[in-house]
């Protein structure tokens, strides 16, 4: 029964792990700092000090997400939006509890 109710719990932190949120962001590009929130309208905003070139606001905004989340950078995806400032994010191991702390 004890193993049973270990592996019960194992799968679900498993499940938890894999567990992702997805959301919309407004990244403001060649900003003096890097900063996460505020929410612009129905997006939060992401500020990169990186130009929009050759991809690399696109590697501060992974950066920046996967920082304030404490995730690896690998588990931040850009799924919307590549050369767009309007952009989709999904974070896996992320929770909608710690997005709303990072931009109330």
């Amino acid at each position: 029964m004890k193993a049973a109710a270990s592996a019960a719990r194992a799968a679900a932190a498993a499940a938890a792990a894999d567990a992702a949120i997805t959301f919309d962001v407004l990244v403001q590009p060649r900003a003096s700092r890097a900063r996460f929130g505020p929410r612009h309208g129905d997006r939060i905003k992401l500020a990169v000090t990186a130009p929009p070139v050759d991809g690399a606001a696109n590697a501060a905004v992974i950066e920046l997400v996967a920082e304030a989340f404490g995730v690896p950078r690998g588990a931040v995806e850009v799924i919307a939006g590549a050369s767009s400032r309007r952009k989709t994010l999904r974070v896996r191991g992320a929770t909608a509890a710690r997005l709303e702390e990072l931009a109330p």
